[in-house]
């Protein structure tokens, strides 16, 4: 556990009233007031560092009692040379190389760590649970049929390491192997740049594939690549990211399934870390925050089967279940006797075919919980459930909670900052 055991009184940053503000050198003003300043080294170039963003201002919202110092900031970027004049009491950073680490540990001020890289292992740290998204991964791509599983990493980052490590044991227990793909420089971060090394391994993968990689940026360079070397996604290849980027997932083609980590749930929980070590409080050194789930997208659209009738039955109930559709009526569209659609969807796929007319549903539902405010009502209209009290009661049975709390629990939508 960590304890905050200095004092700030005496550093010039304690706790001030009674005086007008000023200007000193660098990207902020300096309030001499009762708020604590609080410097935020977190990047505002990708989706994941915006949310940790909303996560720190929401504390801010209800606690206003603290004055953030936040700049634009890129992922890994050095920390601006005059940090030390912000005169900040406390930090929440993202410490992903050792110059960030220098800067942070050279103020020797309260901070949170919330990065993986653990480069100031006596600092807190938040982090998403790797391990769970793993899990997430490992669950989803299987469903997908008999795939051959891969992973595509960035080993310039901890995380994307742990989640290959925890992918590879989901898969060990189920008795699989995954093919990984480190690659030995960094891909072009917008446009496709190869030097030949990834689309060699994509043509190389046993197909059909089911790809899982460490965040939403690469999986976007996956895609691209197999455009450029002919491979069909998801035919071929499936492929899932990380971070739910609801601005780039839906812009790529096909749009890209993504597990979606609870950002500003750890940006929250980093402030509140903060806001204890400033009451001299401790706190656990490592704090993992679960993610919110999974949003399923074209990229994944793929089942694989020898058997036709189940693929053909899968993308009926893919393209239909929110209208509500039961087994009877992918039997007839398909042409086929109840009786032996549910013998060879259980044989080939381990479920039946109402299982999946469920999960396809549920998906649905999970998503519009998530990001919209429509009432239950709505959303069980749009999902294919003619009476919402049966969503409520099948779906609290699936989640173990009623769907008004998972909502509360898992919400993406949030009034906007400022």
């Amino acid at each position: 556990m960590i304890r905050n055991r200095r004092s700030l009184a005496g550093r010039g940053g304690g706790r001030r009233s009674g005086h007008p503000s000023r200007r000193t050198a660098g990207p902020m003003q300096v309030w001499q007031g009762s708020r604590r300043r609080v410097a935020i080294l977190i990047e505002t170039s990708n989706a994941y560092g915006r949310g940790l963003l909303a996560g720190v201002h929401a504390h801010k919202q209800e606690a206003d009692d603290w004055m953030m110092v936040a700049c634009e900031h890129a992922r890994g970027a050095p920390p601006l040379a005059d940090v030390s004049g912000w005169r900040a009491e406390g930090i929440v950073a993202r410490i992903e190389n050792e110059a960030i680490a220098r800067a942070v540990e050279k103020l020797g001020l309260p901070a949170i760590d919330v990065s993986a890289a653990r480069l100031l292992p006596k600092v807190p740290f938040v982090e998403t649970d790797d391990r769970q998204i793993a899990q997430l991964a490992a669950e989803h791509l299987l469903d997908l049929g008999d795939v051959h599983l891969a992973y595509c990493g960035d080993p310039r980052f901890r995380w994307s390491e742990n989640r290959r490590t925890f992918f590879e044991a989901e898969a060990a227990k189920r008795g699989r192997t995954v093919d990984v793909f480190q690659p030995r420089r960094r891909l072009a971060g917008a446009g496709f740049a190869d030097d030949g090394e990834l689309t060699a391994w994509l043509v190389g993968l046993p197909k059909p594939a089911a790809i899982f990689a460490c965040y939403d940026a690469l999986a976007l360079q996956v895609i691209e690549a197999c455009h450029w070397r002919g491979i069909s996604v998801p035919d071929e290849v499936a492929i899932l990211g990380v971070d739910d980027d609801d601005l780039l997932c839906p812009l790529s083609t096909p749009p890209l399934s993504s597990i979606t980590p609870d950002a500003r749930g750890a940006g929250r929980l980093a402030a509140d870390l903060l806001d204890r070590l400033f009451r001299g409080k401790t706190v656990a050194v490592e704090n993992l925050v679960k993610p919110l789930g999974l949003s399923v997208r074209r990229s994944t659209d793929m089942v694989v089967t020898s058997e036709p009738l189940v693929s053909s039955a899968v993308r009926f109930i893919r393209a239909h279940a929110h209208q509500g559709i039961k087994v009877v009526d992918v039997a007839a569209a398909l042409s086929a006797s109840r009786r032996t659609l549910e013998q060879r969807f259980v044989k080939h796929l381990g479920r039946t075919p109402h299982d999946e007319i469920l999960r396809v549903q549920f998906h649905m539902v999970e998503d519009l919980l998530r990001r919209t405010d429509m009432k239950l009502s709505s959303v069980a209209k749009r999902c294919g459930f003619k009476h919402p009290e049966y969503m409520t009661v099948a779906f609290t049975k699936r989640r173990g909670i009623p769907p008004r709390e998972w909502r509360i629990r898992n919400r993406l939508v949030e009034r906007p900052l400022g």
